[in-house]
């Protein structure tokens, strides 16, 4: 019993010998662990800050893209037809040169078609469409005029002749037969016909292309002839009008004798 008392006091002995130096290890090993669990979760905050930075950046960016593809697809249609018409006006460039040189020359068909037509024509205010097709003889109405305005001038005459074949015309004026000059009222029905009348009613006539004369027309053409005169005057409804045509139909049906006003 005593050997163990004194292995007790020297082992207890023992103990407090080694214990404080084996607790401040141990609180230096405590201190380093906890500075380094600081570092680690500084770092970690610091991850955590830049992954939130680039996740709202790359949120960021997503929707510039949306924007710009939603402009794009907005613009793409309009950047086409740009593209066409710079297309077009290169071509057009490229074929400038060849146009010009070419422009006097189907300006003068054009005037020579045009007098051409008004010879051939019914003889319908012939003494003025013949003067207008005239006038545009290289120029001669205005010298000065430019390229485009000759061109215009042009076009304008013959816009002016189509417009005769859609009128329905009815004017007083004179027939001159040979050397017989007599007052009649004269009616045309655009290019298809070109009638007169003597002011009596006994004479009446229409203009035949083919045969470039006027044909007596008989007393129910003349009926019909002063039944039109009234309509372009607006003076009766417009009717069916039986009369003969100026022109010679290819159609034998339509040959005949009625034309609508």
């Amino acid at each position: 019993m005593e050997i163990c008392s004194k292995s007790l006091l020297c082992g207890a002995a023992l103990c407090l010998l080694v214990l404080p130096v084996s607790g401040d290890e141990l609180l230096q090993e405590a201190g380093q662990a906890q500075r380094a669990q600081s570092e680690l979760q500084s770092r970690i905050d610091d991850a955590d800050d830049e992954v939130r930075e680039r996740l709202e950046e790359l949120r960021r960016l997503e929707q510039e893209t949306r924007r710009l593809s939603a402009r794009h697809a907005e613009l793409a249609p309009r950047l086409e037809r740009q593209t066409e018409t710079l297309e077009r006006r290169e071509v057009a460039l490229d074929t400038l040169a060849e146009t010009r040189e070419a422009l006097p020359s189907l300006q003068h068909r054009l005037v020579e078609r045009l007098a051409l037509w008004v010879d051939q024509d019914l003889p319908f205010l012939t003494e003025e469409r013949r003067a207008r097709a005239a006038s545009l003889v290289n120029g001669a109405s205005d010298p000065d005029a430019s390229a485009a305005e000759r061109l215009e001038r042009i076009l304008a005459a013959w816009r002016a002749e189509l417009d005769y074949g859609r009128e329905f015309d009815a004017w007083r004026g004179y027939l001159e037969q040979g050397e017989r000059r007599r007052e009649v009222e004269f009616l045309r029905l655009g290019r298809v016909g070109l009638y007169y009348l003597t002011p009596d009613g006994r004479e009446g006539g229409v203009w035949r292309v083919d045969e470039a004369r006027w044909v007596a027309l008989d007393e129910s053409a003349r009926r019909e002839v002063r039944h039109g005169l009234r309509i372009a005057r607006d003076r009766r409804a417009p009717t069916l009008l039986h009369l003969p045509v100026s022109i010679a139909l290819a159609s034998p049906s339509v040959a005949g004798r009625e034309v609508q006003p």
